[in-house]
């Protein structure tokens, strides 16, 4: 039974990341920091529907590097990683802190790469590993009152490409999902005229569902996807691509 690690498993796109791949019969790590009840929840849901799999809640601060030994020591096999952690920062570049710049930094690329390099082994010993993180079109583009949210991105997507030839001979897939606007709690903040004026300049006229950006996920860890590594794949509905 293959098992994955599900970072930031109580957001929008990593709870619908961790019930498509239940569905499937993968056992679950399920990360959370602030939302732990979330998870908990989830863990107790899965176990009722799906006995013969296993499932747990773990909690860690992905802004405190000292938690992350005792994190990986709850860990025993795994097969995959999917990292769905992030959040944004909106405004002006002037106006970031430079503590801010630290927490993004720290959320989105040096937790992953530090849990990364404790969880290598694990994944080599699979023989079909799989990484997947859950970057966005920003890192691809950029975007204004963004820039320090697309820059982490953007690093997340260079750091795929350039991992996913280290552990190549490893067996392990190394990519990225980057959705664009999709409809999660990070884009409810929009006005409704916000909303109207983003979704009439997608080519599909709405935006995506967290399961649309999820279904990519489950597919890059299938067995099916052993051939794709190093990519990022944009799930956007046409926008800004």
């Amino acid at each position: 039974m293959k098992a994955a690690l599900i970072m930031g498993a109580s957001g929008d796109i990593g709870s619908a990341v961790a019930r498509l791949l239940a569905e499937e019969g993968w056992s679950l790590y399920l990360h959370a920091y602030s939302r732990l009840d979330t998870v908990e929840e989830m863990r107790e849901e899965f176990q009722t529907r799906y006995p013969r799999q296993d499932f747990f809640s773990l909690q860690m601060d992905m802004n405190d590097e000292t938690q992350v030994m005792p994190f990986i020591k709850q860990l025993f096999s795994l097969d995959a990683v999917v990292f769905a952690s992030g959040y944004t920062h909106y405004g002006l570049l002037e106006e970031i802190t430079s503590e801010d710049m630290d927490r993004l930094w720290q959320v989105h690329v040096k937790t992953p790469v530090l849990l990364l390099q404790q969880l290598q082994s694990k994944l080599a010993q699979s023989q079909s590993g799989r990484v997947v993180f859950i970057s966005s079109v920003y890192g691809e583009i950029g975007s204004p009152l963004e820039v320090m949210y697309s820059t982490v991105k953007g690093a997340q997507l260079a750091f795929v490409k350039a991992y996913s030839k280290e552990v190549a001979s490893m067996g392990i897939t190394v990519n990225a999902v980057s959705p664009g606007a999709i409809d999660t709690k990070m884009n409810r903040f929009l006005s409704p005229d916000e909303h109207d004026s983003l979704t009439s300049v997608i080519p599909l006229g709405r935006m995506g569902t967290a399961e649309e950006a999820g279904i990519w996920v489950k597919h890059l860890l299938s067995k099916d996807s052993g051939y794709v590594t190093g990519q990022s794949i944009i799930v956007s509905g046409g926008w800004l691509t």
